[in-house]
């Protein structure tokens, strides 16, 4: 028992101190890339102000975009504790709120958000991407028609994709614009209700 625990020791720092230098590559790259920009920002750059050597960033990243592929990760990491979170139960309801929680994410540093969103459709990411989000947004509609709220015809998973579709060109389109041109928040509910309010129609108010 005792040589197990002492034999388990050094791997488990080890591994604590290979997580805490991803980190602060990570770190680095993401404070240089919302300070200066992706395109502008070199590896040389990153493990300097990492205080790497640059071999040390391969060891960890196989190439720059990978940043790109880990701040994306993080990203869903925080929607689903955001989603996790949420007390909505309507369908239509939760998946705005969704929405919101998505700009919200944007937003907490507008800056890099604007830099990495560029960066991610440039390496072509928008086309490579697991289907995470879309098959997320297909359960919303999954709901709503157990509810009865969309019709039967409607197919969750393309429904799924054209929501997507619709939040990647509206922060695309956010990300391209001036800063303070755009509300991204108040973008992307009308974006999403526009959509809704063809799968998924508000019930017809009385008179």
């Amino acid at each position: 028992m005792t040589s197990t625990i002492t034999a388990d020791a050094p791997q488990g720092r080890r591994e604590r101190n290979k997580q805490r230098v991803r980190d602060s590559i990570y770190d680095a790259a993401i404070e240089l890339f919302a300070s200066q920009g992706y395109d502008q920002t070199t590896v040389d750059e990153i493990a300097h102000k990492a205080d790497v050597a640059r071999g040390t960033f391969f060891n960890h990243f196989q190439r720059k975009e990978d940043l790109i592929t880990e701040w994306g990760a993080k990203r869903r990491t925080v929607l689903g504790e955001g989603l996790a979170a949420t007390t909505e139960d309507d369908p239509r309801r939760a998946l705005l709120e969704c929405m919101g929680l998505l700009a919200d994410i944007s937003l907490r540093d507008s800056a890099l958000t604007r830099a990495l969103t560029t960066a991610w459709v440039k390496a072509g990411y928008v086309l490579q991407e697991e289907p995470f989000l879309s098959d997320m947004l297909s359960e919303f509609v999954v709901e709503a028609r157990r509810r009865g709220q969309v019709s039967e015809n409607v197919d969750p998973r393309l429904a799924g994709l054209l929501l997507r579709d619709v939040y990647l060109g509206t922060v695309f389109r956010w990300a391209r614009s001036p800063e303070g041109e755009r509300d991204l928040a108040a973008d992307l509910r009308t974006a999403c209700e526009t959509v809704l309010d063809g799968i998924m129609p508000l019930p017809a108010r009385r008179a």
